[in-house]
């Protein structure tokens, strides 16, 4: 080997290398990932129970429950899409438990038309999924809160302005035959490890056979 390959072959290992890590980086995210949504998949697949006492979101998202109390008086209205319903708003109210604890219930979507009707208040049951959704981002609008329409759901501001625990409870079913529908929490993470896995591996297949082939042209030269 001349002095003339030495580099473009150090250049070419390196490459391959730094890919070649990424697609490995990928497929331990891949593990990762399947696992958290087995273990979603798994609770929310489960009999509900009780809400806990104190719920915690590293113990307790995703946890299937069935709950008694009442509707109080309140509601805000987070602007989102049903489909085929088209567009409308979630409908989030104060729930007080049996136990006297006051919590965020999402009773589900109602159209656009929809948003001034009056709505169930009092004794109401339910099964649903607890939830402390992660939907804001710099790019999200704050609540108008004189129209009272919010763009996301956000436990840490709604909490305080309906004067609840920050706890939100999605319904799955209740016992209000006039409910707004339900929109239950489903499996939507997006997991595409395997191909960013893929990319970066044929990445690396690509740089070695351009590296091999530059390393041909130079010999030519030489030889």
């Amino acid at each position: 080997m001349t002095r003339r390959m030495i580099a473009p072959l150090l250049f070419g290992i390196v490459g391959v290398a730094i890919l070649v890590s990424l697609g490995v980086w990928q497929v331990h995210r891949l593990a990762w990932k399947t696992a958290i949504l087995d273990e979603i998949s798994t609770r929310l697949a489960a009999d509900p129970v009780a809400v806990p006492p104190a719920p915690d979101p590293a113990r307790d998202a995703y946890l299937r429950v069935s709950a008694a109390g009442e509707i109080e008086p309140g509601e805000l209205d987070v602007y989102t899409s049903n489909p085929p319903e088209g567009v409308g708003y979630r409908v989030i109210v104060p729930m007080r438990l049996a136990d006297g604890r006051l919590i965020l219930l999402d009773r589900g979507f109602v159209p656009i038309e929809r948003k001034a009707d009056a709505r169930l208040t009092g004794p109401i049951r339910v099964e649903g999924t607890l939830v402390w959704p992660q939907e804001t981002d710099y790019f999200t609008s704050p609540p108008d809160r004189d129209k009272n329409i919010w763009f996301a759901r956000d436990v840490a501001l709604m909490a305080p302005a309906l004067g609840t625990l920050p706890v939100m409870l999605v319904t799955a079913t209740s016992d209000d035959p006039a409910a707004p529908t339900p929109m239950p929490v489903t499996v939507n993470i997006p997991n595409d490890h395997l191909q960013y896995a893929i990319t970066w591996f044929l990445l690396a297949v690509v740089w070695a056979g351009m590296t091999g082939y530059m390393l041909w042209r130079i010999k030519r030269r030489i030889d």
